[in-house]
């Protein structure tokens, strides 16, 4: 079998202590490759934009909380020079509002700063497979202070979700919740390929191609 590129990851953070300790996570786990880090936006768009195809990035870990260019608007850039790129964003508790518009602005997922080493690598190669990690708490702090009020009685999503069937609503709403396919299969007592099916029935409906996408629009 042939063998798996390694993941080639860039980190921008401006504590350079955090820095230096997600670089050492990058270098030391086996599949993944450093190519670069940056304490700011616009030298980490600068190197996405001149980079060669060997050195850009596959995924970026970025600080929402940066000087000069913000991540939010580093994460749009960065998604503009290389759409491929994905963007993960790393986040504290309070964050809610930025992380909800870092999403709107492209990233793909989110990490809590501090996270152990395997929470790091795992969110990683989740993002490179098309996932959107999420921390379950995040996720409902974002959509209890972004959710709007449903537009008919009985129904949790907006206009976008009117194609979707009263299933594929519910299981839309749980995951906009921060639930994984088999806690929302123990929930609703089905099996968990019943609710990947579903998922991707959403994402067809939705023309989306992953939960963050899905669940932005849900809010929406």
């Amino acid at each position: 079998m042939e063998k798996r590129p390694a993941t080639k990851v860039m980190i921008v953070e401006d504590d350079a202590e955090l820095r230096a300790m997600l670089c050492r996570v990058v270098e030391r786990t086996p599949g993944l490759g450093l190519v670069g880090s940056h304490g700011d936006g616009e030298s980490a768009v600068a190197a996405v934009r001149q980079a060669k195809d060997a050195e850009v990035p596959d995924v970026v870990l970025m600080d929402i909380q940066l000087p000069g260019m913000s991540g939010i608007d580093c994460t749009r850039a960065v998604r503009e020079a290389n759409p491929e790129t994905q963007v993960l964003v790393l986040t504290v508790f309070g964050d809610s509002e930025n992380v909800f518009q870092a999403l709107k602005a492209g990233a793909s997922g989110y990490l809590l700063k501090r996270g152990s080493r395997e929470e790091i690598v795992e969110a990683i190669g989740m993002v490179r497979d098309g996932a959107a990690p999420m921390s379950g708490g995040i996720a409902r702090m974002v959509v209890e202070s972004f959710r709007k009020p449903p537009p008919r009685e009985g129904r949790g999503g907006g206009s976008a979700c009117a194609c979707l069937s009263p299933r594929e609503e519910e299981i839309l709403g749980l995951l906009a919740k921060g639930y994984q396919a088999k806690e929302i299969a123990d929930q609703l007592s089905i099996s968990f390929f019943t609710v990947r099916f579903h998922i991707r029935k959403i994402y067809e409906k939705l023309h989306v191609r992953s939960k963050t996408e899905a669940i932005l629009k849900y809010l929406g």
